[in-house]
């Protein structure tokens, strides 16, 4: 097996784009329009905004199988095959920074801002009449880079980097998935850490420097999700 870099995950997840680009950019216009609901409930966006980070995992599958014309399937298909378990790992995320706010808030004994991660209407004349584009697009989806950092962290603590893909295309439970995933990483360890610092990286820089781009980042994640797991596991996938 070649040596697996960073700089190989990057370009083969950028050709996607080039692959089925009405299919990737419309992906992020969909994550964008969904990320809009955490300015209703914090707990809402937060759901529909990781449940869209891997369910574009399932669509870079989508978008693999139609361009190299092996089986191709519908993009409904690759919806319907992620969705229930990119709902049960976003649901999971959700009820822990809920636990940790909760936690916060009655330490604080600030019992209002409990009640505000559930629903909290933001969409006021105050608000969206921002001075600039930038500003807009940072009010909107400032929270959606803290919890993409929070759901990788997350991985990285209770599960692995491969996890999902392991559980969602070879039908791995929890534990398995963790543990083979973990194994697969220590012989990458210098790409993965190198992949890791550069979506940290791009989620700080989209919290003030480019906050449009938030979207992108999510789907540019979910396909580096994908072509790292193809790249370890190969034709060992389902």
């Amino acid at each position: 097996m070649s040596k697996i870099t960073f700089s190989d995950w990057l370009r083969e997840s950028l050709q996607f784009i080039g692959r089925a680009p009405v299919t990737w950019f419309g992906c992020c216009l969909i994550i964008g329009a969904l990320m809009t609901l955490g300015k209703l409930s914090l707990a809402l966006g937060v759901f529909v905004s990781v449940s869209s980070l891997f369910v574009g995992v399932g669509v870079a599958k989508y978008i693999d199988l139609k361009s190299s014309g092996e089986n191709p399937v519908a993009l409904g298909w690759a919806v319907k095959k992620s969705l229930p378990l990119a709902i049960l790992a976003a649901g999971s995320l959700v009820l822990c920074w809920g636990a940790f706010r909760t936690i916060a808030g009655i330490a604080a004994g600030d019992w209002q801002n409990i009640a505000k991660f559930f629903f909290y209407w933001e969409f006021t004349p105050e608000n969206l009449l921002r001075q600039t584009t930038r500003e807009l697009a940072i009010w909107l989806f400032g929270y959606a880079n803290v919890a993409l950092i929070f759901c990788l962290l997350m991985l990285n603590s209770f599960a692995s980097w491969f996890s999902y893909p392991l559980m969602l295309f070879r039908n791995y439970g929890w534990s398995a998935a963790k543990e083979e995933g973990r194994a697969a990483l220590s012989e990458c360890s210098n790409a993965f850490y190198k992949l890791q610092g550069f979506i940290f990286l791009q989620a700080l820089l989209c919290l003030s420097v480019t906050p449009l781009l938030t979207p992108v980042l999510y789907m540019l994640t979910s396909t580096l999700m994908y072509v790292s797991y193809q790249s370890v596991f190969g034709s060992r996938s389902k």
